[in-house]
């Protein structure tokens, strides 16, 4: 994918990190996601009176919300126009994932790239949160356009907007690409947890939390290994998983791409 098309699906608002139009997107069939139908972002709490006005003219008609209720509580969705709001925890509702809710010297003296690698292969399988989701996919015309968005936008919404580009059929290494993105569009909110981290943790340990901490191929691949390794196709999965038939995923295809 070109970088200035990567570029362009990065809205202009102020208040908020790492809000993308899907759109734009290349399918293997050779058409593409439509514009302004598909947002993927980070927490919005922060979006300010023009940003909301800007919005305004792709007249939403949900907001999905991966967060747990601790996250949203402290840092909760504003009412953008007339969008209806859902939130299903992927992480569940009984164990906080908010930044400012972890026990940050735990947090960051044990992490490691493997447990964050098997943390992204849990999500998909058997999830309520993108079972909802993958739902409001289902039905396009009542759902879309939708913007769906966690605390970074990174990685609970990277495996939302990887499961979506799957099922538009658009290739793994356009997904990958889209997914490393957020590496370059969350600079300053990765300065910010490398700051805090720096408070519990030094030298080499610092270091490799730097490098662990930003997106790797290894975390999504783990997320679409798990797929396979569960159900053995992605189609299998759909069926399965969601009840997305080869006929239903054929009517969400020709509602997204032109």
């Amino acid at each position: 994918m070109e970088e200035k098309v990567m570029t362009e699906r990065l809205l202009p608002l102020q208040g908020v990190y790492n809000f993308r139009d899907m759109g734009g997107m290349k399918t293997r069939d050779g058409r593409r996601i439509r514009k302004g139908i598909v947002f993927r972002a980070a927490e919005l709490s922060g979006l300010t009176v023009k940003d909301k006005g800007y919005l305004k003219q792709f007249h939403l008609k949900y907001i999905f919300d991966y967060r747990d209720k601790e996250e949203a509580y402290m840092r909760p969705d504003p009412q953008i126009d007339r969008e209806r709001h859902v939130r299903v925890a992927v992480n569940g509702e009984d164990r906080s994932t908010a930044h400012s809710e972890w026990d940050p010297e735990e947090f960051y003296k044990s992490f490691t790239r493997e447990k964050f690698r098997q943390v992204y292969a849990s999500m998909p399988v058997r999830n309520p949160s993108y079972r909802r989701l993958m739902s409001m996919l289902a039905r396009p015309e009542k759902h879309l356009p939708l913007v769906h968005h966690c605390m970074g936008g990174r990685d609970r919404t990277g495996v939302g907007a990887m499961l979506i580009l799957m099922t538009l059929d658009v290739p793994v290494s356009s997904i990958m690409e889209d997914y490393l993105y957020s590496n370059q569009t969350l600079t300053a909110y990765h300065q910010q947890m490398f700051e805090e981290a720096s408070h519990y943790i030094s030298g080499v340990k610092l270091r490799q939390f730097e490098d662990g901490f930003i997106l790797h191929e290894e975390f999504l691949e783990a997320s679409m290994d798990a797929i396979t390794d569960t159900y053995g196709t992605f189609n299998n999965y759909l069926e399965k998983e969601f009840g997305i038939t080869d006929r239903m995923r054929s009517r969400i295809k020709d509602f997204c791409l032109e």
